[in-house]
């Protein structure tokens, strides 16, 4: 009994030596504290992505009114009539002097996630904004008025010219704006407006591009 158990504690010892011999051969060919063998292994990859708080904040300025100007203008507005079966020619007519604001801008409803990239580690952001165009051209009812109005003898009274002479009268103060460069200065301050607002969320590295009309 006493041989039996003194063999089984041989057997035993002798076991362990074969695992501690195994491990000092391994440990010679591996490292021990490898990451992959401790399972602190770890791979990083930064994504880079429009934030959708960025994208918020620049829509919330919704149709960025960025510039205003003052116009005025003379139009001699006239309705030709014939009469006697064309042998007769009549005109009624008015002029009129009309004054009015014309707005530009951006509308930034329409901006989406890839206008907008974002690096949250530089905190860099870019953002591309739509082109600017007349938001509105309005007549100032209080300066704008008839200074004149002739009909022949023998011509209807248009009930209608004034009210056309108001409308033709909107876009020729919006084709007066665009070309006195309504647009780049809308342009300018629209790219200036965002800038501001995106330094106040706290970007350093800022760069606004306004595409062109």
């Amino acid at each position: 009994m006493v041989e039996r158990r003194s063999a089984g504690w041989a057997l035993g010892g002798v076991a362990l030596l074969a695992v501690g011999v195994g491990i000092g051969v391994a440990s010679r060919g591996f490292d021990l504290s490898s990451p992959l063998l401790t399972g602190r292994a770890t791979r990083s990859v930064t994504v880079i992505r429009a934030t959708p708080n960025v994208v918020t904040a620049v829509r919330d300025l919704a149709r960025l009114e960025s510039a205003e100007y003052h116009m005025e203008r003379v139009l001699d507005v006239k309705d030709q009539q014939s009469r006697a079966f064309g042998l007769i020619e009549a005109e009624d007519a008015l002029v009129l002097v009309a004054a009015g604001d014309v707005v530009a801008g951006v509308d930034l409803s329409s901006l989406s996630e890839s206008d907008v990239r974002v690096d949250q580690q530089t905190r860099s952001v870019r953002v591309s904004l739509p082109a600017p165009k007349i938001l509105s051209a309005r007549l100032d009812s209080e300066r704008s008025y008839v200074h004149s109005r002739k009909t022949d003898l023998l011509a209807a009274h248009n009930t209608r010219l004034e009210s056309d002479a108001r409308a033709r009268a909107e876009k020729e103060l919006s084709a007066a704006a665009l070309e006195a460069g309504i647009l780049d200065k809308a342009s300018k301050n629209a790219r200036r407006t965002v800038e501001d607002l995106l330094r106040a969320l706290g970007f350093t590295r800022i760069e606004v591009e306004v595409r062109s009309a």
